[in-house]
């Protein structure tokens, strides 16, 4: 099998076998990269058991290490979720292709045509930890934007990974692509991170994907360009004006369906104007689902079973069934609070006031903002994206759900007829 080939290459090796392969996917056309999509998600159907043994291995690890709840939900697959990968994959086989896209041109005076067109990055380095998906949605993505990947997936899902990519690997072989252009480096551990994150001229760009002690790492320790991600410390805001089934059905969604993942909800700010009418029911339909409500004093008193919020609770990626609250005097209010606790991820306001809506679109600084809306969809499949490579919370390149245009780069085409510059 590939992997056994693959595994006993040293790290530069790889790196190395990965820039090849960068230069020839940079030239292959929609069709073979898509003939290769269609391999790709036809192996992770036929290969189910062989892939879902190697996940139960890494989830009894898993277990067995201590590993948080939120944390094993990230890690786990099961026949469902690695259906929704496949189609995943087929749905990026969909989408436009940007290689080649031109951005923008124009003719100059002297006859000399200029072009602005996409470009592959080339390779894209990925870390990130007990996140089986990404390895599927990072490889496609790579592929039909043209770039070659290397994975560090980390410790707590390396069996899985394995599979993973030796079925990636295999699928890409199938219709005439290097097998090196997805890479996994977990057997080299921290230290096959490290160097990494040091890899200049081997890696071109580098996805960090985790936690806020992972990202922080990466962004500090890099010498590889870094496009930053971001935990979800995700704020909903309750406005006078909220329809209350809207609020009940949102805030829930935004917290039980999923709430291990980082567009899950976090702090909820509700009015004071609002908070007796609307607290009561969604503090109810959050308790009744399992959710442990941390109230501030103004809010406590609505919900039974609360806990006394603190300090951190405000800061706290939860990852789990728990939500902060906190009654606030005005939008104003809220808004102080967003700025202060957000990490610029996701947040939401839940008005049928059009002024309200429009000032929070207008004020609240992060990389997606919603109105009357749940934040689980701040999601490169829920966007259209087909899969992500993640959710970028910084400003420079690419802001919000990243998909295909963001793993390109570009350059410019120049064609002249023999001019030249007095």
């Amino acid at each position: 099998m590939v992997d056994t080939i693959t595994e006993s290459l040293s790290l530069v090796e790889k790196l190395a076998a990965a820039k090849r392969a960068s230069r020839v996917l940079a030239t292959a056309n929609t069709d073979a990269k898509n003939a290769a999509l269609r391999a790709v998600a036809a192996g992770l159907r036929s290969q189910a058991p062989r892939i879902l043994e190697a996940n139960e291995l890494d989830l009894a690890n898993g277990r067995e290490n201590g590993l948080s709840t939120g944390l094993l939900d990230r890690l786990t697959l099961t026949e469902t979720r690695l259906g929704a990968l496949a189609d995943a994959v087929l749905e990026v086989v969909g989408l436009t292709d940007p290689v080649g896209e031109a951005v923008r041109g124009s003719t100059l005076p002297n006859g000399v045509s200029i072009t602005q067109v996409r470009v592959p990055f080339g390779v894209v380095g990925a870390i990130y930890e007990a996140r089986p998906n990404v390895t599927v949605d990072i490889a496609a993505l790579a592929l039909k934007s043209g770039n070659a990947a290397v994975l560090r997936g980390g410790s707590a899902a390396i069996s899985t990974n394995r599979v993973l990519v030796a079925v990636i690997q295999d699928a890409f072989a199938s219709v005439g692509l290097p097998s090196d252009a997805v890479q996994t480096i977990d057997e080299f551990g921290r230290d096959g991170a490290t160097q990494l994150m040091k890899a200049r001229g081997y890696v071109d760009v580098l996805i960090p994907r985790g936690s806020a002690d992972l990202i922080r790492t990466v962004v500090t320790e890099s010498t590889v360009p870094v496009i930053e991600t971001g935990a979800g410390v995700v704020h909903i805001v309750l406005d006078e004006s909220a329809r209350e089934d809207w609020a009940v059905d949102i805030v829930r969604n935004a917290k039980v369906q999923r709430p291990s993942v980082c567009n899950a909800v976090e702090t909820l700010l509700v009015l004071r104007s609002a908070a007796d009418r609307l607290l009561p029911p969604v503090l109810g339909a959050l308790t009744a689902s399992g959710v442990t409500i941390h109230a501030d004093e103004r809010s406590i008193g609505y919900a039974e079973s609360a806990v006394p919020v603190t300090e951190e609770d405000w800061a706290t990626e939860h990852m789990s069934l728990d939500i902060s609250v906190k009654v606030v005097d005005d939008l104003d209010e809220a808004i102080d609070h967003i700025r202060t606790y957000s990490t610029q991820h996701t947040e939401a306001i839940i008005t049928n006031d059009l002024a309200n809506a429009e000032r929070f679109l207008a004020e609240v600084d992060s990389a997606v903002v919603m109105v009357n809306a749940s934040t689980r969809f701040t999601d490169g499949g829920e966007f259209g994206f087909g899969a992500e490579v993640g959710i970028s919370t910084q400003k420079l390149h690419a802001r919000g759900p990243m998909g295909l245009p963001e793993l390109t780069s570009t350059k410019w085409i120049v064609r002249g007829s023999g001019q030249f510059r007095a």
